[in-house]
């Protein structure tokens, strides 16, 4: 069956049509926009004509007829004014148009996204919030999560970064294990990959969780202004601590809050301890506190590694020794505990007789170990004496005799350094990559914070004494002789560095001592490079070779 052809005013009236609407619409635009103020008047004049009505209807019947006498009065008052009555429309008009505009609506709630992540979260949590007989539950699958949850924030992802909920009185929340379960499932609803602080509000049954801005790596090695005996871990969030010091980020000058540690006589954390995975920052802390123990006192470093990390330290002014064998580090160690012993008789001494006590056991002394389980390891094996005794004496009593022990060590190698190590040093530091059970073992306390996948070098947590645990970020302190180093960087640490001694020699004993000991009273080890062997450093082994008796009153 043929097709007919459509009539002639169908087939050719749609190209007409197709260009009357689209001049109705070029006309219909232009007019919205000529007489835009127009009708932001009159859009206004219906506003106020409301709020004139409202606030007519709210007023008491006793006291309508004042108003209307007063407002009489002033429309009468304005005839007998010059111009009374055009000032009066301008006025109003003026105010149409300001109530008229067009104004950017104001976000009261989440979006429909944002809402159905809020009811994800809230049918996750019902299993642990909820509990068989409860008569009004809070917690229920299809319930309502506006009542459980408030003050909920999100990112331009649509991901919550802060929410505060709401959970039933009967939940164990004084139990680690159940907190733990809770942190975890909002961890991994809310997005992986940042970090969370969870707040616990057992009087009132609340959880706060905020999403924590990444700590600053830009900070490096510089003089932070502190006083004697205190010295810069590193930095924390603002609202962790109560103070702040000036320090040089990039090409600007700001305040960051530290993580201060004070030693001293009056320390209740005397000795620190700073544990970690391979690569996540120990070196790099220990050679920040040596170059800011410096500054006072003199130190003495043992190095497990042997790599030579510490080399830009050897034969500087207050540098008493660089050791990298295990006969040197046990040598060093032998000379440290004999020279605290020695401290603490000489103070003994001065206290009886009333006398002030002498400078050089005023001036601190300073024992940084980096990876001692290594030369545990080695000193055992070799049949010498075991590292872990000769320093329980420093950790014991060195807080009487100003002598201060930094211990660095992997996860793996902790118990190997035995208990006295874990017992005196109540200062603790955890860096790197490492899970809520090792943050727990060592710091003795979960932090309140979720630990993240991928951290930077030298990024990490810290706990002093029975304090809380404070996010750490330590300021970057690398190796000037490495290659790796940048510019700035290397020329930061070098310009730190105390200057180089010209002799390598033992110091004087001193005149006024008379306690006999098994090494020169007041001489220290040898200086300058590192010590390999015993037959290196003549002072030390002259003196350990005597009868080998210990100081005595």
């Amino acid at each position: 069956m043929a097709r007919r052809p459509l009539p002639r005013i169908l087939s050719s009236g749609s190209v007409s049509i197709t260009r009357g609407r689209g001049f109705a619409r070029t006309a219909t635009d232009g007019a919205t926009d000529v007489l835009q103020p127009l009708m932001t008047v009159v859009r206004g004049l219906r506003v106020l004509a409301a709020a004139a009505r409202r606030k007519w209807a709210a007023t008491p019947k006793d006291r309508r007829g004042p108003v209307l006498f007063t407002v009489a009065v002033c429309a009468f008052a304005l005839t007998f004014v010059p111009y009374g009555s055009v000032i009066a429309l301008i006025s109003l008009m003026g105010a149409a148009a300001w109530a008229g505009r067009e104004r950017t609506p104001v976000k009261t709630g989440p979006d429909e996204a944002e809402s159905g992540r809020l009811r994800s979260l809230y049918e996750a949590l019902v299993p642990y919030f909820s509990a068989t007989g409860d008569p009004d539950p809070l917690y229920a699958h299809g319930g309502d999560w506006q009542k459980a949850f408030g003050d909920h924030e999100f990112d331009d992802d649509g991901r919550p970064t802060r929410l505060r909920v709401s959970y039933p009185a009967y939940f164990t929340d004084s139990e680690a294990a159940s907190r733990a379960r809770i942190e975890e499932l909002l961890h991994a609803k809310s997005g992986r990959g940042r970090e969370y602080r969870f707040l616990w509000d057992e009087e009132a049954n609340r959880l706060v969780m905020n999403v924590l801005d990444p700590l600053p790596t830009t900070i490096g090695a510089q003089r932070f202004v502190t006083a004697p005996g205190e010295t810069v871990l590193g930095f924390t969030d603002a609202d962790a601590v109560p103070r702040t010091v000036p320090v040089t980020d990039g090409d600007t000058t700001r305040d960051a809050p530290p993580v201060i540690w004070r030693t001293g006589a009056r320390s209740t954390e005397p000795h620190l301890l700073v544990a970690g995975q391979p690569g996540s920052g120990l070196t790099t802390l220990l050679r920040s506190v040596a170059l800011q123990a410096l500054q006072h006192g003199d130190v003495l470093i043992v190095e497990g590694n042997g790599t030579g990390e510490y080399a830009c330290l050897a034969g500087r002014d207050g540098v008493l020794a660089v050791e990298c064998g295990p006969a040197g580090a046990l040598t060093t160690l032998e000379w440290a505990a004999n020279e605290t012993e020695r401290r603490l008789i000489t103070a003994n001494r001065a206290r009886q007789a009333g006398h002030p006590l002498p400078d050089d056991i005023r001036r601190p002394l300073w024992i940084l170990l980096d990876r001692p389980g290594v030369l545990a390891h080695l000193a055992a094996t070799d049949g010498r004496p075991d590292l872990r005794d000769l320093l329980q004496l420093p950790l014991r009593h060195g807080r009487a005799a100003n002598v201060t022990v930094v211990l660095a060590d992997h996860f793996d190698d902790l118990d190997i350094l035995g208990k006295a190590v874990r017992t005196h040093t109540r200062a603790r530091v955890v860096l790197g990559r490492c899970s809520r059970d090792q943050i727990t073992s060592v710091l003795g306390t979960e932090p309140h914070t979720t630990p993240t996948p991928d951290v930077p070098p030298g990024r990490g947590y810290a706990r002093l004494g029975a304090g809380p645990v404070l996010r750490l970020q330590v300021p970057a302190t690398p190796d000037p002789y490495d290659e790796a180093t940048g510019e700035a960087q290397r020329q930061a640490v070098l310009g730190l560095l105390p200057t180089l001694r010209t002799a390598h020699e033992p110091a004087e004993p001193a005149a006024s001592e008379t306690v006999e000991t098994a090494l020169p009273i007041g001489s220290p080890p040898p200086a300058g490079a590192a010590v390999q062997d015993p037959a290196a450093s003549p002072g030390l082994t002259a003196a350990l070779a005597g009868d080998g008796s210990k100081a005595r009153s």
